[in-house]
């Protein structure tokens, strides 16, 4: 059975973004299927400790922290979420795995549930029960949320956050082009234009979990290369990898000073205070101008497109999934699932997704249909992040090996020793395969 749904709840305007206020909001008409929740009767006593990555747009955390209470408000549950940088997140997570202690839910990146399969609870009841109801999970939350050649799932994905190009409309015609080209060469052409133009682009190639990450495996995954084969074995030193690197070495003279050192926040500031053109990176960028009255031109004159193909011949991009895991040391695990189901629901997902301008897209095909995507097509770009079909690792399984590789920069190094000159593409490839050969132990 189907049905069609409407809720209502509070959002509203404050401070220059949206937040979480008594305002009316008007929930979207999706259609949804009538099923069941799990049977989970929440532990006597329960309390939660929740650890995620804090906020790039306020609302992200004002309306994550409303939703929270209304969840403590329903169930009597109480609930104490800890915001930490996206560098510390990791380490944290490790250190809780490891000693047994610390959060009962872990809201972390894509691999790390896979770094922790052994010592999470199966949440598959939950998954398969929010998959039914709302249209199914997207391929990358069932490629991060599933556990390798299962369908346990060890995860709920919440989100991800898509990284398209971000570019001034007006600054790139004058470079001469009307839109971003999807031909690699071209698309050098275009930045090199701007360059000249005194508009250089800006490509993070420092420790960035998101954004670097994000620019690196584009570059390889365009030009048809991979980490791993589909059994698993390193196979990075290949021509397309040496290709791509190339093609990373010559991008490098058009971009900003500064990109070996970028974190997540640096091409944000530099695009936001028009030092850069061109980027690729999440809506926080659009958001903050887009409610920043004194960006208001700026927002006006930026959008957002697929990065280019390249020789794969289809979108080369992933997605920064929001990953979030239940450890076996809680004393409440009915309590924590029901929690990350609740976050899930209507409810309260769609005042989070909207208020963030879909910051973090949905894992759940139903919210496709959410009104917010509709709201400005300068958004089209993020909506599917989810569906892309590229992964860390590709093309092996998702393993602890693969987190480990991610989380330690291996391939971010590489690119970045031969963009700046620091070592040739053979030599870094070498180097690169060394590296990931301690993961993968092949």
């Amino acid at each position: 059975m189907v049905n069609i749904i409407t809720r209502r709840g509070a959002l509203g305007v404050g401070g220059g973004a949206l937040a979480a206020s008594a305002m009316p909001f008007k929930a979207s008409a999706i259609t949804v299927g009538n099923v069941e929740p799990p049977k989970l009767p929440i532990e006597k006593g329960a309390t939660l400790r929740v650890l995620r990555p804090t906020k790039f747009v306020d609302p992200d955390e004002v309306i994550f922290r409303a939703n929270i209470k209304k969840f403590s408000d329903t169930t009597g549950v109480p609930v104490r979420v800890d915001f930490v940088g996206w560098e510390d997140l990791r380490p944290q997570t490790a250190v809780s795995a490891n000693t047994g202690a610390g959060p009962d839910i872990v809201i972390g990146w894509p691999d790390d549930p896979h770094l922790y399969a052994d010592k999470l609870i199966e949440v598959s009841d939950i998954a398969e029960y929010l998959g039914a109801k709302y249209g199914g999970w997207y391929f990358l939350a069932e490629k991060y949320g599933k556990k390798d050649n299962t369908n346990n799932w060890i995860a709920i994905p919440m989100g991800g956050s898509g990284g398209p190009v971000v570019y001034r409309k007006s600054w790139v015609k004058a470079a001469g082009f009307d839109t971003i080209p999807n031909d690699m060469g071209e698309f050098m052409k275009l930045c090199k234009n701007l360059k000249q133009a005194n508009h250089p682009v800006g490509f993070a190639l420092g420790n960035a979990v998101g954004d670097a990450n994000g620019y690196v495996s584009w570059l390889l995954w365009a030009f048809k290369g991979y980490l791993v084969d589909q059994e698993g074995k390193v196979a990075i030193n290949r021509r397309e990898t040496i290709d791509a690197l190339n093609f990373a070495k010559e991008m490098y003279p058009t971009m900003i000073e500064g990109t070996l050192s970028w974190q997540d926040p640096s091409n944000n500031k530099a695009y936001i205070s028009e030092q850069i053109g061109l980027t690729a990176n999440g809506v926080s960028i659009y958001f903050a101008l887009k409610n920043d009255p004194k960006t208001a031109a700026i927002a006006d004159d930026t959008d957002h497109a697929r990065l280019p193909f390249g020789p794969v011949g289809r979108p080369p991009e992933s997605g920064l999934i929001l990953n979030a895991m239940v450890f076996k040391h809680t004393k409440y695990p009915n309590a924590a699932k029901q929690f990350l189901s609740f976050m899930m629901e209507q409810d309260q997902y769609e005042k989070w997704l909207t208020g963030c301008l879909g910051y973090w897209a949905q894992p759940l095909k139903a919210y496709a249909e959410l009104d917010v995507w509709k709201s400005d097509p300068k958004l089209l770009a993020y909506r599917d992040t989810c569906a892309n079909q590229f992964w860390n690792g590709y093309q092996g399984p998702i393993t602890a090996a693969s987190g480990a590789v991610t989380a330690d920069y291996v391939l971010v190094n590489m690119f970045a020793a031969v963009a700046s000159g620091q070592s040739s593409a053979q030599d870094a490839v070498v180097e690169a395969e060394r590296r990931a050969k301690r993961y993968y132990k092949t």
